[in-house]
């Protein structure tokens, strides 16, 4: 295999693109289990997202289609996916940048919510956020979490539609 990942097949672009996904979320539940900072219910969103993704990528990586409409579809559907997972992000990142004096006030925990409350409210509530969801706990380079999973969609999305639609 070169050793540019530009030049990878589409089944190892995928297979990437799959264990970074896994990754990412074995570094979120390392991070609360560990570092004990518990998810908001936008960082399950993201987490959610993040299995979604690494879905589709499995799936393409194990299909390999040789027709370039098929890589197409794979290439698409895993850029739909991250963008819906980027737009969590943005969320989470927009609550973070309030004042403190017009963050939403804390809700329920998720599971509560899920358990009381019909589903199409908990989404409702869960995407206009919560107190604990403008909290940050966590820094890398002066990015929070919700800003280093908007860096990952992005680049797994930009990358799923190269795998997608590059020239073989």
């Amino acid at each position: 295999m070169p050793a540019n990942p530009f030049a990878w097949t589409f089944r190892a672009q995928f297979v990437f693109g799959a264990l970074a996904c896994s990754s990412l979320l074995a570094f979120a539940l390392y991070s609360q289990r560990n570092l004990l900072l518990d998810p908001c219910p936008l960082c399950i969103l993201q987490r959610a997202a993040f299995m979604g993704l690494a879905l589709v990528f499995v799936i393409g990586a194990v299909h390999a289609p040789r027709s370039r409409n098929g890589r197409r579809v794979y290439g698409i559907l895993a850029a739909l996916v991250a963008a819906g997972g980027a737009a969590i992000a943005v969320r989470h990142l927009w609550l973070q940048s309030l004042p403190p004096d017009m963050v939403p006030a804390c809700g329920p925990g998720l599971s509560y919510m899920l358990e009381v409350f019909p589903l199409s409210d908990v989404i409702r509530d869960v995407f206009t956020g919560s107190g604990e969801c403008a909290k940050v706990d966590w820094r890398l380079l002066g990015l929070s979490m919700p800003g280093w999973t908007l860096v990952w969609y992005v680049f797994l999305g930009f990358g799923a539609l190269w795998a997608g639609f590059r020239r073989r």
